[in-house]
């Protein structure tokens, strides 16, 4: 997948991606960086994977710093800031990337405080980091974003749901970040091969991923949706803050 920003188009910026030592995080912080921004690789527990991705956008001319924070632990947040705030002096771009609540030996709210409740922590902790003409993207899925008129398979569905109650809580707060010109795009996008989530739903509903695939006619691959990530992060903001990545059909709009 070809970089959709031009060498040297963000030289100056400062981003966070969250959740960004493998994956759709590791490739859209890969982008912002062959772009010339100065960004900031974050992970839970992935620290070898940080480092390395790292090493590597040095290697090629880049900047970056890695720094560990669990989303669900304010502290732990609030840690992060700091460092992004001594490190770089502020923010320019923030991609709330990171997210979860499938994985195993998690307490029953888990998925509710990390794709609600940390979310709104994660942005009022960024607010004062960024400035005017800046750029938030909220990452979700269809799955997700449309579950409130579309069933969802019933594994998912706890995730869906507290992934929705993230993006409204954040919506809420549109008119406050575009008065002190921050912009704000939720990108939502179909089911997308070779993440962790398609991944366990395949394992926990076998056939779902070509049952999408068949009904979509095609999916998103990790590089093409991160992509699609970067573009939102420099874009106008769409109409209604929402960007729709991948085939539609199936779901229907509030």
């Amino acid at each position: 997948m070809t970089n959709p920003l031009a060498a040297g188009s963000l030289e100056g910026k400062r981003v966070l991606v969250t959740g960004s030592s493998r994956g759709i995080g590791a490739d859209t912080v890969g982008y912002f960086a062959q772009a010339g921004a100065r960004v900031v690789i974050n992970y839970r527990n992935k620290e070898a994977r940080a480092n390395k991705l790292a090493e590597a956008i040095r290697a090629a001319g880049g900047e970056a710093i890695t720094v560990g924070a669990d989303l669900t632990d304010p502290a732990s947040v609030a840690a992060m800031f700091a460092t992004i705030k001594s490190e770089y002096g502020g923010l320019d771009i923030l991609v709330m990337n990171a997210s979860g609540g499938m994985e195993s030996g998690m307490a029953a709210d888990y998925a509710l405080k990390l794709n609600r409740d940390a979310q709104v922590n994660l942005l009022n902790g960024a607010i004062p980091l960024l400035g005017d003409d800046s750029r938030v993207v909220f990452v979700t899925s269809h799955q997700a974003h449309f579950i409130n008129t579309t069933t969802t398979m019933p594994e998912y569905e706890p995730v869906a749901r507290s992934k929705r109650a993230g993006e409204d809580a954040l919506r809420a707060v549109i008119p406050e970040l575009e008065e002190s010109g921050i912009g704000f795009v939720v990108v939502s996008g179909d089911m997308i091969e070779g993440t962790i989530t398609a991944t366990l739903l395949e394992r926990s509903n076998p056939g779902a991923l070509n049952a999408r695939k068949e009904a979509a006619g095609r999916l998103y691959n990790v590089s093409e949706f991160a992509a699609e990530i970067v573009s939102a992060a420099v874009d106008p903001v769409p109409v209604g803050n929402t960007r729709l990545v991948g085939d539609t059909t199936g779901f229907t709009s509030d």
